[in-house]
């Protein structure tokens, strides 16, 4: 069957699909399940499908490092007694984590532990290539900054240690960290408001550190153009764009209107200057440089003015004197948690290539070539850190000039696919609420895998927030359970499809699938819908694809009652009508594949056929394409009342 000359989008040769990280102080709960990891792993098998199973690597693991983790293990050694070490702890969410991806059936090429085995060891050492290249280069300067120090306690504080307010203009995050939010924002440490120290409740000081800093402000130019190229690319997020830009604002300051008579006393001694307007209730007065806006910082706090920053590039910290961490080459420092987290995708693409029996160091043919492309699956409080922090480190290991046009053996700079919240019961989940969000475990204990799977693609996170509401959750819940919907697809219709097709095979065709051709309107209808799921998972437009799957199934059960019941009223039709269903259902369960793919795998199965069955090289062709006899071929036989897409037990009895 020949393919069809509409135009169809282009893949790359090679992917890598990467999760994110969870840090190991927890297990995971269901955002990162329901917003990150069932998004990639749907990537994942779909590009598996479409270019070839050898050909895509899903990596991701566990966050060892940062001051997450230290705070964990010292209040559990403190309060709790726990007597394991760091690197006990870290293994035990480490099992947790990887237990629960399984229990979902994602499933990462590799879900390493960036503190553990080889894959720490690969780690250790990307990170000491991507340090020197970039210090080779002239991009990193050692900066004498400032960290938080409880003088009670006498010890210098890690990012977790320190709460306040977070200092930039518009954020509402009211428990920021040393320099960073809790929506990814960054600032300077002394431009937090109102610090506090979480082991003595004391406001700390601030003392001078040496730390190795990335000159990101010098990668404006080009971090513009990357971002032009990104708005560009077919199905960029629109929320992404915005949210990207923001990040590319002029130094500035915004002063509340109360505080206005002070301002006018104490401007003569500001930095050169100019004012701006302002959206909201304030002062905005727009700096040359960032050391100007960091004097005026100091004037006004000294005056006794409140402020806050505007979201512009500052440099990009990349060690701190916390001591568990990866060490820092020829320094008494570490690499701070988030730089060492984003090239740690390519430590674990060359740990699991080194696992299927290759030189780990191929990794360049998935991160470096023009035929290869990444895409990072990530939440939108991470978009910082992915979009300007990490693009500046790539553009700084390809030398003292750089390009955003990366040309082949240097770092390619991967495609961002950013999801919105996910809520809980419409709200942003939080541990420290009166209603506690559930754990990824606790889901399992009422849906199955594939039902869960289907509602989170289906939630369209690409463009705004999405609310899970669960029933057996929530306390306020009336009428059905909306994670259902999706999932009744399967359960219902796809199954009423499968059982339909075999058990008929079985009675009217002696258990074996007509080879007659496929009718025209049934061919068309079939290709249009591939067509379609196709340039839509091309775009990560997973909610509109998974609205394709679903149209076509149930267009699908309506070809069949309509067949079904021609066929009863004249036996002979009985050959043509299952050619053509068992052509819709080879064609339903390919669409379905990447998002419920053990269901699928059953039919596939039952068909006595191999995974030849999913490639998009033959996505056109009939069943009796991947038979080796179809005049003698098979499926096995199905038993009475066999579903392939099941219910969860306890919903029986709902």
């Amino acid at each position: 069957m020949s393919r069809p000359p509409r135009p169809r989008p282009s893949f790359p040769k090679r992917a890598v699909v990467t999760g994110g990280m969870p840090y190991s102080n927890k297990a995971l709960h269901f955002g990162h399940i329901g917003g990150v990891f069932v998004h990639a792993d749907v990537l994942t098998r779909f590009l598996k499908d479409r270019i070839g199973p050898d050909n895509v690597l899903f990596v991701s693991g566990t966050d060892c490092y940062g001051s997450p983790i230290v705070e964990k293990h010292r209040l559990m050694v403190e309060n709790d007694g726990y007597e394991g070490s760091i690197e006990d702890l870290v293994r035990h969410y480490h099992d947790l984590q990887k237990a629960t991806l399984a229990a979902y059936r994602v499933e990462p090429s590799l879900f390493a532990a960036s503190a553990l085995g080889r894959a720490g060891e690969l780690h250790n050492d990307v990170s000491a290539w991507i340090f020197n290249t970039l210090k080779s280069h002239g991009h990193l300067k050692l900066l004498a900054t400032e960290q938080f120090y409880d003088t009670e306690r006498e010890c210098f504080l890690n990012g977790r240690q320190v709460r306040g307010r977070c200092p930039i203009q518009g954020c509402q995050a009211e428990r920021a960290y040393a320099d960073e939010c809790g929506l990814g924002h960054q600032y300077l440490s002394r431009d937090l408001l109102n610090p506090e120290s979480t082991l003595t409740g004391r406001r700390p000081e601030l003392r001078k550190v040496a730390n190795w800093t990335l000159d990101l402000p010098s990668f404006r130019a080009e971090l513009e153009r990357w971002l032009e190229q990104a708005a560009a690319t077919p199905g960029s997020r629109k929320y992404t764009l915005a949210t990207l830009r923001e990040f590319f604002g002029e130094p500035d300051l915004h002063v509340v209107q109360r505080h206005s008579e002070q301002l006018e006393a104490v401007r003569p001694s500001l930095p050169t200057h100019t004012e701006v307007e302002s959206r909201g209730a304030s002062t905005s007065l727009r700096f040359g440089s960032l050391d100007d806006r960091q004097q005026a910082c100091e004037l006004l706090a000294e005056a006794g003015i409140q402020f806050r920053n505007g979201k512009t590039l500052v440099p990009f910290r990349l060690s701190t004197s916390e001591s568990w961490g990866v060490p820092v080459p020829d320094a008494e420092l570490s690499f701070w948690v988030w730089p060492e987290s984003l090239w740690a995708p390519i430590s674990f693409t060359a740990a699991a290539l080194e696992a299927r029996g290759e030189d780990p160091a191929s990794w360049r043919d998935w991160w470096c070539s023009p035929d290869a492309s990444v895409y990072q699956i990530i939440g939108e409080d991470n978009v910082f850190f992915y979009g300007p922090a990490e693009m500046a480190l790539f553009m700084g290991t390809q030398g003292e000039t750089f390009t955003a046009d990366s040309p082949d053996g240097q770092l390619q700079f991967p495609e961002l696919v950013v999801n919105r919240h996910l809520l809980f019961l419409g709200r942003k989940a939080s541990s420290s609420s009166a209603l506690k969000p559930p754990m990824a475990g606790e889901l399992l204990d009422h849906y199955t895998p594939e039902q869960l799977r289907a509602h989170f693609i289906s939630l369209g996170l690409a463009e705004r927030n999405g609310s899970f509401r669960p029933k057996p959750f929530d306390p306020n819940a009336s009428g059905g359970d909306p994670v259902l919907k999706e999932g009744k697809v399967l359960t219902g219709l796809l199954n009423r499809l499968a059982r339909s097709c075999f058990y008929s095979c079985q009675e009217h065709t002696d258990g074996r699938i007509p080879t007659l051709p496929i009718s025209a309107k049934v061919r068309a209808s079939a290709e249009r819908s591939l067509l379609d799921y196709e340039r839509l998972m091309a775009h990560k437009r997973f909610p509109q694809a998974f609205g394709v799957a679903e149209k076509f199934v149930r267009q699908a059960n309506k070809t069949w009652s309509a067949h079904a019941k021609a066929a009863h009223a004249d036996a002979s039709l009985w050959p043509a009508a299952l050619a053509d269903c068992f052509h819709l259902l080879r064609v339903a369960v390919s669409l379905m594949h990447p998002i419920a793919p053990h269901g699928c795998e059953k039919v596939r199965e039952q068909l006595g056929l191999d995974e030849r069955m999913w490639s998009w090289d033959h996505i056109f062709e009939p069943l009796s394409f991947f038979m080796d006899d179809p005049e003698t071929h098979r499926p096995k036989e199905l038993a009475p009342r066999e579903d392939f897409f099941d219910q969860h037990p306890s919903q029986f009895r709902r």
